[in-house]
């Protein structure tokens, strides 16, 4: 692998990590809630179980979607949600705030086996997200000289299941690292979702640039000119969450483990 390429995969890879763990910082709030009502023993196993079924998960929609990924509604699809959960958060956080609510002592808490079970179905909706962020990020990045992997480039392949992964790993074992970032800033979690928001566009100028289509030029997603201002506007979206974010102090929140 030729420098360059190997600094463009490197760059994506890390921004993947930073996108992960900043979403799995969120992700890993909801899982804590989920069990935080079973002992101590049975929580453990509930995570590992349900971060199993994830690793599976991710591992056989990322083959899956590999086959799917030119086809050019499919990527629309793609783009259109990742527009929609971007500007839902962020709305919900800016305009819509919601008060939490005091729980019901007297509700009915689910058993071990009914939270494992909406767990995995957490982790399937959190790895929806991720995975079609990671496939927007990688698709215009330069063919490698590895063999293809499902219908993907090897190279393309390989850096959205190390992301993917590395996510994974995040909401588990650096999600408390997360978490306190996000308590101290609480602008990067808008910003986090901003950036999800920004990849969307991403997905969507690919998919106006696939030949079916053809409303733009079919170069023009994987332009030098492009990716520069799509990292300038990301760059300028997660600098505008830290520096515009007021910090928060003495305030500390805990995730199981």
């Amino acid at each position: 692998m030729e420098l360059t390429l190997l600094m463009e995969y490197g760059w994506v890879l890390l921004l993947l990590i930073a996108i992960e763990g900043l979403l799995a910082a969120d992700n890993a709030l909801v899982l804590a809630i989920m069990v935080k009502h079973l002992p101590e023993e049975q929580r453990k196993k509930a995570l590992f179980y349900g971060l199993a079924g994830a690793f599976v998960f991710r591992f056989g929609s990322l083959f899956a979607i590999s086959f799917l990924v030119d086809v050019w509604q499919v990527q629309a699809i793609g783009a259109l949600y990742l527009l929609f959960i971007a500007a839902n958060h962020i709305l919900r956080k800016l305009v819509f705030k919601k008060q939490e609510k005091e729980e019901d002592p007297n509700k009915k808490k689910s058993g071990f086996w009914a939270t494992v079970l909406k767990i995995e179905l957490a982790d399937i909706a959190f790895a929806v997200d991720s995975i079609l962020a990671a496939v927007a990020l990688a698709v215009t990045l330069p063919n490698t000289n590895l063999p293809p992997i499902g219908g993907l480039d090897g190279g393309k392949f390989l850096v959205i299941f190390a992301g993917g992964i590395i996510g994974l790993v995040i909401m588990r074992f650096a999600a408390n690292f997360f978490v306190d970032l996000l308590h101290k800033r609480p602008g990067l979690e808008i910003a986090a979702f901003g950036i999800v928001g920004w990849v969307g566009v991403k997905l969507s100028i690919y998919t106006l640039s696939h030949p079916e289509l053809a409303v733009l030029p079919e170069g023009f997603a994987k332009s030098l000119e492009w990716k520069i201002t799509f990292y300038v506007v990301l760059v300028g979206i997660a600098a505008a969450g830290w520096f515009l974010s007021k910090e928060k102090k003495e305030e500390h929140s805990e995730v199981s483990q």
